[in-house]
């Protein structure tokens, strides 16, 4: 049996050669036949790389949402947070298409979580909020950022002569503004 100081050792060996293994991966990209050119199709993955990290990070935020929800709306909130994280015509599909975008263009896409984490343009969900109010304004405020980088990738996918990328994130920009006003409409009635 071995002491774990060597169990340790060769599982550090372990990590190394599977580190060097991933950045073999990065540097490369698998031949496609799709005539978009290659330039294009490399500064496209690395913006839907962003996006697609912003995306899981938003899935995991409605769930925080979800999980965590009191108050008097508690049932309604609860199961709007959820719709959100889960509903195929929601922020479910969104890490699908782009990650598959990804993978069109020839790379790969990385959605661990520990990638996510280092990778997502989102601001950090704040994990003690108690009231229904405090979870729609967190969420919300996610949603409008989640948004806006939606908007900008749309223009740089236009900027790079790239429709079917467009279209893919004017589909997911309809769908956040929706959303957006469903976690709004809550708490503009009682204001």
């Amino acid at each position: 049996m071995k002491s774990l100081k060597s169990a340790v050792m060769d599982s550090h060996k372990d990590s190394q050669k599977i580190e060097l293994a991933i950045q073999k991966g990065k540097e490369k990209i698998y031949p496609t036949k799709n005539t978009i050119g290659e330039k294009v199709r490399i500064q496209m993955e690395a913006i839907l790389q962003d996006r697609l990290a912003d995306s899981i990070d938003l899935q995991t935020q409605a769930k925080q949402a979800h999980w965590n929800v009191k108050g008097p709306n508690f049932i309604a909130l609860h199961e709007l947070f959820d719709k959100i994280a889960e509903e195929s015509e929601e922020s479910e599909e969104y890490p699908d298409l782009i990650a598959e975008r990804i993978v069109q263009f020839g790379g790969v896409a990385e959605g661990t979580v520990q990638v996510v984490a280092n990778r997502t343009n989102l601001p950090n969900y704040p994990l003690v909020l108690m009231t229904g109010r405090e979870q729609i304004e967190a969420f919300s405020h996610t949603l409008a950022v989640y948004g806006e980088l939606i908007r900008t990738t749309i223009k740089q996918a236009a900027e790079l002569d790239d429709p079917a990328t467009a279209d893919i994130f004017t589909q997911i920009s309809r769908s956040v503004d929706k959303n957006l006003w469903f976690i709004e409409a809550h708490d503009q009635a009682e204001k």
